[in-house]
């Protein structure tokens, strides 16, 4: 019975990948009437534009044509009230977001405003704005007191990398972008996998950045209310995922 299940998982899996391919072949274009297209992904794509006179930054997520269209169309609007609610959400623990702007359900899009500045993966690789050790400090201090304000709110951004963190060209203040995989939870799990995500972002990305995230971890740790948990559970989690990439 179970190597049936298993085989029965195998073939929905491959199944569900075959499908995924056929909607990323079946793609539309890109609509020019949303504004000049800056990034592609597998769930929307982002624009830059124009909103009642002010710069401004479109996600639209476009339709999945493998999925029923009145199922596909319940969990975009899903999808998009969730991130605006976190987003809203964000900003009221004290986290730094772009403003948004506007919801539509008809365009399946939701609008923030344009933010100028280099995010925090090109600093660290010093793309943009060569910063000294006392910066990335700074940085690192910023993201650990982040991401303690969200997790002891409850709230899990679910995409933690430095490409969604932004340094204000105006304030030099770090900013959190993308909450589309965000979602509530007060386990120290989720937390602790949401710190995991951004550390494996970091060591393939930035493997040469020293300590950085041990300093975001200590701002975490200074900063957070419920930290003791979440750490000992990071801890399991990285155990976890060491054994995974053992056994490939």
């Amino acid at each position: 019975l179970l190597l049936l299940l298993l085989l029965v998982w195998g073939q929905q899996a491959a199944e569900e990948e075959a499908l995924a391919i056929m909607d990323a072949a079946e793609l539309e274009e890109p609509n020019k009437m949303m504004g000049s297209l800056i990034k592609q992904g597998a769930e929307a794509r982002v624009y830059e534009s124009i909103f009642m006179g002010r710069r401004a930054i479109v996600k639209e997520r476009f339709p999945k044509k493998y999925r029923h269209p009145i199922l596909d169309g319940k969990l975009t609007q899903r999808r998009l009230n969730g991130e605006a609610r976190s987003v809203a959400k964000a900003r009221r623990l004290g986290v730094a977001t772009p403003a948004l702007f506007a919801v539509d359900s008809v365009l399946r899009t939701i609008t923030f405003e344009y933010l100028e500045g280099p995010s925090v993966k090109d600093v660290l690789l010093g793309a943009k704005a060569p910063s000294s050790p006392g910066k990335l400090k700074e940085i690192a201090t910023h993201i650990g007191v982040a991401i303690a304000r969200l997790h002891d709110g409850g709230l899990i951004h679910g995409d933690l990398t430095t490409s969604n963190m932004l340094i204000r060209s105006d304030t030099q203040k770090l900013v959190l972008i993308d909450f589309g995989l965000s979602f509530i939870s007060t386990l120290p799990e989720d937390k602790a996998v949401d710190l995991y995500v951004l550390e494996r972002a970091l060591l393939s990305l930035h493997s040469s950045s020293g300590d950085f995230m041990d300093q975001i971890l200590a701002a975490y740790k200074n900063s957070s209310r419920l930290w003791s948990p979440t750490l000992n559970k990071l801890a399991q989690v990285r155990l976890r995922g060491r054994k995974r990439l053992m056994l490939g």
